[in-house]
């Protein structure tokens, strides 16, 4: 197992949350996802027709294992928006399925488009 530094990973969480208002966390990349929710999640966020950032955590094991205790969140994917965290797939599909996440995705992308 690698060593890391804990609070050098937790900037880092807090550093990529603020830079990137749509945040994916999930396993593998959108284009090759390594788990079904993680699947699911970024296409419904791909479905939205904006840009987002994702991390892929099986590449980076210090936020693999940092990000739920700063979450409070235990599972990936995780998903966050204008830095607040939305919730993982279940609740990502819930959104996109009632019409919830389009909206909310393509106003924090204009809202940052500047």
């Amino acid at each position: 197992m690698e060593s890391y530094d804990k609070t050098e990973t937790v900037e880092k969480i807090k550093q990529q949350i603020s830079e990137n208002p749509i945040l994916l966390y999930m396993k593998g990349s959108p284009k090759l996802p390594s788990c079904g929710f993680s699947s699911q999640a970024s296409q419904a966020l791909m479905s939205c027709g904006e840009q987002f950032a994702y991390v892929d955590i099986l590449q980076n094991p210090d936020i693999r294992a940092e990000l739920p205790v700063y979450a409070e969140w235990p599972t990936f994917p995780q998903l966050w928006v204008d830095g607040e965290l939305i919730g993982g797939c279940d609740i990502v599909l819930e959104m996109f399925q009632q019409g919830e996440l389009q909206p909310l995705i393509k106003e924090t992308a204009e809202k940052h488009a500047s």
